[in-house]
């Protein structure tokens, strides 16, 4: 990670690089972890500040509850909606270490983003009963303060060398190369490669022969010997993560910070969200590799990846959600270029 704060200038879009970040950052603390922390912090310091510019109907002083039940239901529900819509093997996969089961697997990845949003549906229906508060605000809080996190999130993903995009022209001046790509290769592959590393005891590794864990490791450490053998096997891909960050996080929390600007009707900054949500992730998912171990099950005859159906439904379900916050009768609320409240 040194390498980043020594040698920015590699950064710079000027032709293919070697992606050699280090996903920990010191011990066993590690960017994807942070990046949800600092998303829900982020989280509860926004609505503390809607809700004191009665943008809510949520006091200040709860803040911290609901942004406690959002990180609930967001955690639980992308756990589940990865495990269900992507490897629904991990409901009967054990192994012997902590936790065991595969479902609780968290740490070697697993997150969807579509069920993340169910899960903070639930959780906002369950607060907005507990404590009597309009349904429809509590959405647009959330909805809000959502891009926000996963622009967090989707820029931990490109740390993590993780959700890699598609291949590129090695004339892209962005693309990127993940030594990541790897652990997808098939095992001829991987053979010819750890037959033209060096040995692993010339780096110091007490093993006899290269795991793809400590392949990755020496790239991230910047092991020469090790990167001039692997680089020139590795393909130039689109940094997809960092699109998504724009698309799906940063534009979508621009596109309803403007909607704000007037008094609207609980509801419709959710549904707004919803379709500028899916119709970035659309777009990002021609330039994201679908999951090597679902790319078979892919909708291919029509070309359409599974996140681009579910985000169509999201689409669709933001469609319906503007027509029924309209003809809704509720007063308007917010405004930030209209003054305190409306």
């Amino acid at each position: 990670m040194l390498n980043w704060f020594v040698n920015p200038a590699r950064f710079l879009p000027f032709g293919v690089w070697l992606h050699d970040l280090d996903p920990v950052i010191f011990w066993r603390l590690r960017w994807y972890g942070l990046s949800y922390v600092a998303a829900f912090l982020v989280g509860w310091f926004v609505v503390r500040l809607l809700a004191r510019a009665d943008w809510t109907r949520l006091s200040s002083d709860r803040a911290g509850d609901l942004i406690l039940a959002l990180a609930v239901g967001v955690v639980v529900g992308a756990r589940l909606g990865y495990v269900i819509l992507y490897q629904p093997s991990l409901l009967w996969t054990w192994q012997d270490a902590l936790p065991f089961w595969g479902l609780l697997a968290v740490n070697h990845g697993g997150m969807a983003s579509h069920g993340g949003m169910v899960g903070l549906i639930v959780a906002a229906g369950w607060f907005a009963r507990r404590h009597r508060i309009d349904l429809f605000n509590l959405l647009d809080v959330a909805a809000f303060i959502g891009p926000l996190g996963l622009m967090l999130g989707r820029i931990a993903n490109f740390i993590n060398g993780e959700l890699i995009g598609r291949t590129a022209s090695a004339n892209l001046p962005w693309a990127v190369k993940f030594p990541q790509e790897i652990y997808d290769w098939p095992t001829e592959r991987i053979l010819r490669l750890q037959e033209n590393l060096p040995a692993p005891q010339q780096l110091g590794l007490a093993r006899s022969h290269w795991t793809l864990g400590e392949i990755v490791g020496a790239v991230q450490r910047g092991e020469q010997r090790v990167i001039e053998v692997l680089e020139p096997m590795l393909a130039p891909r689109h940094p997809s993560q960092l699109y998504a960050s724009v698309l799906e996080g940063l534009l979508v929390f621009i596109v309803l910070l403007l909607a704000w600007r007037r008094p609207r009707k609980p509801g419709v900054i959710g549904a707004l969200f919803c379709v500028s949500y899916a119709c970035g992730r659309i777009i990002v998912e021609f330039f994201r590799r679908p999951d090597p171990h679902i790319a078979d099950a892919e909708f291919a005859w029509l070309s359409i990846t599974r996140g681009q159906w579910l985000s169509g439904l999201l689409l669709l379900l933001g469609i319906w959600g503007l027509w029924y916050a309209r003809r809704r009768p509720a007063a308007a609320i917010g405004g930030w270029g209209c003054g305190k409240g409306a």
